[in-house]
């Protein structure tokens, strides 16, 4: 089951970076479903910064900038995805693979 956690209230399209309100906690490591209207996808949290400091662990009632991996717009809500059914559904980032050419 997800957990509302907040919601998206900036996106800087040439950083890849959402700036999230939060209601709920986060970690680094966590899985996130980021759910609007145009968009739908789910991904680990890698990065989150704070004033531009790195943070691993964010509460409730915080702005926080998420590193993402779609774009997302103002208004799209936050979920927090359990551990088990992330693991069912959530790839991996493809990774870069030296081919050689």
């Amino acid at each position: 089951m997800e957990i509302r956690i907040g919601k998206v209230t900036h996106y800087y399209n040439h950083l890849s970076v959402a700036v999230l309100d939060l209601s709920g906690e986060i970690n680094t490591g966590d899985y996130v479903h980021i759910l609007g209207r145009n968009t739908d996808f789910s991904q680990r949290v890698k990065s989150m910064e704070i004033e531009h400091h790195t943070v691993q662990k964010v509460g409730s009632g915080m702005e926080v900038a998420l590193k993402v991996l779609q774009r997302v717009r103002k208004g799209d809500v936050v979920y927090k995805v359990p551990v088990p059914e992330s693991r069912l559904i959530i790839p991996e980032e493809p990774s870069s693979v030296d081919t050689g050419l």
